[in-house]
């Protein structure tokens, strides 16, 4: 039950009397000092924060008042004409509602009739992604109840340069041990507690880092006095960097009046080569890369509109298709857009989808979110694809496929994910592709604060947005070769420490560079969570090579096991959750299990074996401690998959659709160490190859063939034997198709069963395809595709699958039937009479 408003309002009104008495003479001397800062600060456009720690609701809502009215007097004397300000907090709490009251009240009762025209946005966390894209000369986050790693990460990159970033946080003491929001999803049945690591850990960079002041209410004094860094001489005064060069340009010069620097105006300058249509066989791509807040997102909003006016010459009506990991990552984007368009005059209407904006409609265009799984699907004149790096590789190349003018931006530090797979995968491929026309840019330049801002530096570092895997030398090199590896338990609270921070930046910097996506909720999953453990594989001089995060999962009460056989969800437990769901044996609710989260390999010495290691030694780490199972899931594709199976994971369990980013069945994938837990894995496997080869024509149609049929040879056993007993009818007709003139489509019925009987009983038959002749009978018969497709995935001719296809009719008959058995061309009466005599 929440407190009412007017009690609310109460409680705020008697801090604002009390005003003298709360805002000190020592923290006016701080402000003071703080005024200083941003002073000396301004030539370098840098920024500042203020992190205000303790005291009551009131008081802290007050105080930040006090510091917002000083600092933007002194913003205004420095030309500032019009000031923005946004505040953050959590409304479901009491005690954040009488502190946003305090400051609400505060702002209007004692700014002056000129400051009180601050632009003030007050709004909840549940919103952060209406900010994405937005600048800001003064923020205010409220993080005594919550601290999202996720939130922080973005809301302090809306800020412009020479702006202050004021954090309200509880007691410094007691900051570490409180229970926020985020702790508290961490929990799950059996964990009651989190871990407190995460917290000291940004409490440790606060205090670290240049250009922040932390001033402690309670005592009436700063626990942390403003320190600059050792040295500005090397930054570079942003009027020099910012610079544009002029150029002769086919988009109208208010497109290019909208961009804020160089790299902007460079940015939208080279998209002006997807004007001109590439000669028929040929692409044009441009790939944009950057660190985060270089304005990647609104240089491709500027130069979408700008494409729009150019292609009119050439269409009626241009379509731009847009996608990102998620329709938030492009909401800066459409927003540019939109100013740009208003620059040409252009009437837009916007469309939106739960608050975001998903399509403008212009005089002319459209321009239009899908998410990356449609994209390949529709036809588009061009094809904006950002923070591409958190999109998996296979579903950006099969967008690149589809389409032959396209531009990529990708984030090379930050939680958008900079995966190795999108540097060296995907722009390896493009590389090699000779019909393609490839432009690559990188933007330096921040686009709302100068180089060597103090607060990016520390949000770098706290998020470890940068972090990167350690340089291997020829002596890790040879470890690695002769196996001579060392496998590690870190505890998180060692792990985020000032000695082995080094090891925190190796290990997290593996995933980083190893996965396609990556946030800042991750770190803070692995410092905090209760039932995740870390584990590593190091080289004898200490460098780690393999990074694990494990989930400890299972050992479920009968309770909670009936829940979620009855359809319900708990937090974690996912592989306990869809065998329950899926199996529907009971027993595995009490089985206990390591689930994998993630398992990533340092990016310079993949497949040479060590991923393996790191799954041999936590199997037999699990086998000591007496666990059931370990598994993993993970969005399936064939070399991932291939490399489970052959360290004897197989498959039980796969989802019916596909991730819409990654465009990517999840599939799950277990090794049972128990007696119970190999029985209810045997009934597992049946099921599971059962259910795939009857869902293949529907649910995994599209399940590439590679996928299907490892799924179905690693999941085939001795112990899966059925027979097969065709109808005289069948029989005949089946003979005929081999060997005369009937064609496939008069006996796909037959061929089913037949398949079916082949890959459910593979390994106990005499029957042996190659793997060309397995394809065509899953593809055709089991999935149902055309001559026309099966041809192109093989790179052969339709003639040729068809007879194929013939063939492995012939071998069967012959196998099962004898080479004896011929056809009697056509049937009598007697051969379906039971009475014979």
């Amino acid at each position: 039950m929440h407190l009412p408003r007017e009690l609310i309002e109460k409680e705020a009104l008697k801090a604002l009397d009390n005003k003298n008495k709360i805002v000190t003479d020592s923290f006016k001397n701080t402000i003071s000092k703080l005024r200083d800062e941003l002073k000396k600060s301004s030539i370098y456009n840098h920024r500042r924060m203020l992190v205000l720690s303790g005291g009551t609701p009131e008081t802290q809502g007050v105080l930040a008042g006090y510091a917002i009215q000083r600092i933007s007097k002194l913003l205004r004397s420095q030309g500032r004409s019009e000031l923005s300000l946004l505040y953050m907090y959590h409304d479901e709490f009491d005690s954040s509602r009488i502190r946003k009251e305090a400051f609400r009240l505060y702002m209007k009762k004692f700014l002056a009739k000129k400051e009180s025209g601050i632009q003030r946005i007050i709004d909840v966390y549940e919103k952060t992604d209406r900010y994405l894209g937005t600048t800001f000369d003064m923020l205010v986050l409220d993080l005594n109840d919550d601290f999202k790693p996720n939130d922080v990460g973005r809301l302090i990159e809306v800020v412009r340069g020479g702006g202050l970033i004021i954090l309200l946080v509880p007691e410094w003491e007691e900051w570490d041990k409180k229970l926020t929001i985020f702790k508290q999803k961490l929990l799950v049945p059996g964990y009651n507690e989190p871990r407190h690591v995460f917290l000291s850990w940004v409490k440790k960079k606060l205090l670290e880092s240049a250009g922040i002041i932390i001033f402690d209410i309670k005592e009436n004094k700063p626990i942390k006095k403003p320190r600059r860094r050792h040295t500005l001489t090397n930054i570079p005064v942003p009027e020099d960097t910012d610079k544009k060069e002029t150029y002769n340009t086919i988009f109208p010069k208010e497109v290019y009046e909208t961009t804020l620097t160089k790299d902007q105006y460079n940015v939208v300058f080279l998209m002006e080569k997807l004007v001109q249509r590439p000669k028929k066989g040929r692409k044009t791509a441009i790939i944009v890369t950057s660190d985060r807040g270089r304005g990647k997102s609104c240089s491709l909003g500027i130069g979408l509109i700008g494409l729009a006016h150019a292609l009119k010459k050439y269409k009626n009506r241009v379509r731009i298709l847009v996608t990102a990991p998620s329709p938030t990552n492009v909401q800066s984007l459409f927003q540019l857009a939109i100013r740009t368009a208003e620059k040409l005059g252009h009437q837009i209407k916007e469309i939106r989808k739960e608050g975001n904006i998903i399509e403008l409609k212009g005089p002319y265009y459209s321009i239009e979110y899908w998410e990356p799984i449609v994209i390949p699907k529709l036809r588009g004149d061009i094809v904006a694809v950002d923070e591409a790096s958190g999109i998996h590789v296979p579903q950006l190349l099969r967008i690149y496929n589809s389409h032959d003018r396209i531009i990529f931006t990708a984030t090379i530090h930050g939680y958008e994910g900079a995966g190795r797979g999108f540097s060296i995968r995907f722009l390896g491929a493009l590389k090699e592709d000779k019909n393609l026309d490839l432009i690559q840019y990188e933007m330096h330049v921040p686009i709302r604060y100068g180089i060597g801002d103090p607060i990016e530096e520390w949000l770098y570092k706290t998020l470890l947005l940068d972090a990167e895997p350690a340089k291997l030398d020829e002596h890790d090199i040879k470890d690695i070769e002769t196996r001579n590896l060392n496998y590690i338990k870190i505890e998180p609270y060692q792990l985020f420490t000032k000695e082995n921070e080094e090891k925190l930046r190796q290990l997290f910097g593996i995933y980083v560079l190893a996965h396609y996506r990556n946030q800042p909720d991750d770190l803070g999953l692995l410092a905090d969570a209760p039932h995740h453990i870390i584990r590593a594989i190091m080289t004898t001089s200490g460098k780690i090579v393999a990074s694990l995060q494990i989930a400890v999962e299972g050992a479920l009460d009968d309770n909670t096991t009936e829940l979620l056989l009855r359809g319900n969800k708990i937090p974690g437990n996912i592989i306990p959750d869809r065998i329950l769901k899926h199996v529907r044996i009971r027993e595995m609710g009490n089985l206990r299990g390591y689930r994998i989260v993630r398992i990533a390999t340092h990016p310079d010495v993949q497949s040479r074996g060590i991923g393996s290691f790191a799954l041999k030694k936590l199997v037999e780490e699990a086998e000591k401690e007496g666990l059931d199972w370990v598994g993993s899931g993970f969005g399936v594709n064939y070399p991932l998959l291939k490399f489970w199976v052959k360290n004897n994971f197989l498959p039980i369990h796969m989802s019916p659709d596909r991730n819409p980013v990654s465009g990517e069945y999840t599939i799950i994938v277990l090794r049972p160490i128990s007696k119970i837990a190999k029985e209810i894995f045997e009934i597992s496997k049946r099921m599971f190859l059962k259910k795939v080869l009857k869902s293949l024509r529907d649910t995994y149609r599209d399940l590439e063939h590679d996928v299907a049929l490892l799924i179905v040879k690693s999941l085939a056993s001795p112990s899966l034997s059925t027979t097969i007993n065709l109808d005289p009818i069948s029989k005949d007709r089946l003979w005929i198709y081999a060997y005369g003139p009937m064609t496939y489509e008069a006996l796909s019925d037959v061929m089913y069963d037949i398949a079916l009987y082949y890959f459910l009983n593979k390994n106990n038959l005499p029957i042996k395809l190659n793997e060309t002749k397995e394809y065509i009978l899953l593809m055709k018969v089991l999935q149902g595709r055309s001559w026309e497709e099966i041809a192109k995935e093989l790179k052969e001719k339709e003639l040729k699958v068809m007879l194929m296809l013939k063939e492995v009719a012939q071998e069967f008959l012959f196998k099962i039937y004898g080479k004896t058995y011929e056809s009697p061309i056509g049937l009598s009466l007697k051969d379906f009479r039971t009475d014979k005599k």
